[in-house]
């Protein structure tokens, strides 16, 4: 589904990834761990068109590197940024509406699986989008993405600074989209989401790689936590 190999990018002389490999298969959720600071947005942004960088990056056997955001996006690439935004002005519905790819075309989402998935929002359908809680904009975003009917969604830090029980509904509504077959690949500081829904992860330190490995393998591994992971 997705292959990035030797990814370099740079933000003016600052050398922010610097040779970074990974790869999802279908209908997997991967997670980029590690501390802030060392390349784990920048990598989503690469992928996604919105940063220069070398190397190959290709979806679905194709090279998309050098690509435009939106043709990227017209393949079938979604991305919840960590500033979530939503148009604040515009009602639940309208936000959602906004997120379609084709308006008469019947993708495997639609606006009753958007309700479906997260009732609060039809709750809220009529309501404009900015008097919602963090946790419901949060929410708002990731459906908006899918009514795109996206094969890969990439979600930036989608559980920061959300009370506990939207945690666990945010971790409930990725493990339900990837059994749909969407592949999800994730930022996310909370380790014990990571370790729960994830496939497999990866840990990036200084621009780089410095594991790979299925969750189990990452909570045996107490020298990556300590020297990557923990504070």
């Amino acid at each position: 589904m997705l292959e990035l190999q030797d990814v370099h990018a740079y933000y003016g002389k600052s050398h922010v990834l610097q040779g970074v490999n990974l790869h999802l298969t279908e209908g997997e959720i991967v997670t980029l761990l590690g501390r802030n600071g060392v390349g784990r947005s920048t990598t989503i942004k690469a992928i996604m068109g919105d940063v220069v960088c070398t190397g190959t990056i290709r979806f679905k056997g194709r090279d998309i590197l050098g690509l435009k955001s939106y043709e990227i996006a017209r393949l079938g690439v979604g991305y919840v940024p960590e500033n979530r935004d939503i148009f604040p002005g515009l009602t639940v519905r309208e936000n959602l509406l906004l997120g379609q790819k084709k308006r008469h075309a019947q993708g495997r989402w639609s606006m009753q699986d958007m309700f479906a998935l997260f009732p609060r929002l039809e709750e809220r359908a009529e309501v404009s989008a900015g008097v919602l809680s963090g946790g419901e904009q949060q929410m708002l975003t990731i459906c908006r993405t899918l009514m795109g009917d996206p094969d890969l969604i990439m979600v930036d830090e989608p559980t920061e600074g959300l009370a506990p029980r939207m945690v666990e509904l945010v971790a409930d509504l990725l493990r339900r989209i990837a059994e749909r077959g969407v592949s999800i690949l994730l930022v996310e500081q909370k380790l014990t989401i990571a370790l729960e829904i994830s496939r497999r992860v990866y840990v990036m330190g200084h621009g780089r790689v410095v594991f790979e490995g299925t969750p189990a393998s990452l909570s045996a591994d107490a020298t990556i936590r300590k020297e990557w992971l923990e504070v």
